[in-house]
């Protein structure tokens, strides 16, 4: 009897490291089957690996709808500094990581949102910038920077072989708290900047395709683009051509002074006449804020009415991701309740909110 409940014993107890070695390797495996492509990640690979190994301090996003063009040549700063709201020394002198503006057209409406980041190494009496814009317009803008381009020392190319990343923290009130992610690889890092906007949008990265932003980024997990894009539309930031529609926006009314994207110091640029003006006389009548509807919105056509419950004019709808938006609204009728149509059968309410990074003395009645 005693020898066979010892037999009993020894073969429980191997039976039991086996299924922990098992249990083990199929949890290795679940973290190893996160496949990264071309600078991209499994997306339910790494949901799968998340949801089990636990959650991280930040996430990275990519960011294919943004693309980076290269600007460079000798006379880089001077060829940008006409054509940009702001002032492009603060880059090239004051050496600033990255710049936020707009490129106007002769009316001072909205051609493009961008970004301009300053490369690490410059060759001497040479400047290198990287300007991110949006990825449907980047032939546009191409195309606008080559007509302005005469007899300048600059070239101007498309980079396919970097990607773009944005790095906000799991807990989106750990910007505030000051918590910056550690880099482990700061050397595959081609540019590492906090995002220019707004701090409430954390950081920006700029690798080559091959590179994997969870090795250079500690502490950090990927996201979904979806999850940055509800980000940008709670607290009320605009991004591209569906948010700033090409020759509609006015700088000024798309909160332009907010986020930094304009000098008013600065020599002239395209379009500064109509935005100075409007800048020194005190009067914007309409803000684009962030929205939260009553229900998703069905294809509201871009630049749909918004009304009172009066039916009095309050403004335009400009963009939609579930119940969050992005509308341009009277300040006038900021706090009311609005109604978007966005078919002749349907009608969903709306409420506008003044964005925590805005200043504290926006005048919002």
């Amino acid at each position: 009897m005693y020898n066979s409940c010892m037999v009993h014993s020894v073969v429980g107890a191997a039976l039991l490291r086996s299924v922990f070695r098992l249990n083990l390797n199929s949890t290795h495996a679940v973290a190893g089957r996160v496949v990264f492509r071309q600078g991209k990640s499994d997306g339910s690979c790494c949901r799968q690996a998340h949801s089990e190994a636990g959650s991280k301090k930040f996430v990275c996003y990519s960011l294919p709808h943004r693309t980076l063009i290269k600007v460079q040549g000798q006379d880089t700063g001077s060829f940008l500094q006409g054509l940009i709201t702001n002032d492009i020394e603060l880059l090239t002198e004051a050496n600033q990581p990255a710049l936020y503006a707009h490129l106007l057209n002769v009316q001072g409406r909205t051609l493009f949102d961008i970004i301009i980041y300053s490369l690490k190494e410059q060759k001497e009496g040479d400047t290198s910038l990287l300007l991110e814009c949006d990825s449907t317009a980047k032939d546009s803008i191409q195309k606008h920077l080559k007509v302005y381009k005469i007899r300048r020392k600059v070239a101007v190319s498309f980079c396919p072989d970097l990607s773009l990343w944005a790095v906000l923290p799991q807990d989106r009130e750990g910007v505030r708290r000051g918590e910056c992610p550690e880099l482990t690889a700061p050397e595959k890092a081609l540019v590492w900047t906090a995002d220019p906007r707004a701090e409430a949008m954390g950081w920006r990265l700029v690798a080559e395709n091959q590179v994997n932003p969870l090795e250079v980024i500690g502490d950090s997990q990927q996201g979904e683009t979806e999850d940055y894009h509800r980000h940008r539309y709670t607290i009320g930031l605009p991004e591209g051509v569906k948010d700033l529609p090409p020759g509609v926006a006015l700088p000024l009314e798309s909160n332009l002074v907010y986020m930094q994207g304009i000098s008013f110091s600065k020599g002239c640029y395209i379009g500064q006449e109509l935005t100075a003006r409007t800048h020194h006389t005190g009067v914007v009548r309409k803000r684009l804020m962030p929205v939260r509807l009553s229900a998703p919105a069905q294809g509201p056509e871009e630049g749909a009415d918004l009304l009172t419950e009066a039916g009095k004019p309050a403004g335009k709808h400009r963009a939609s991701l579930g119940d969050l938006g992005l509308s341009l609204v009277r300040l006038a009728h900021a706090r009311d309740t609005l109604l978007l149509k966005p078919s002749e059968d349907t009608a969903v309410t709306l409420k506008a909110s003044v964005p925590d990074w805005w200043p504290k003395d926006a005048k919002v009645k």
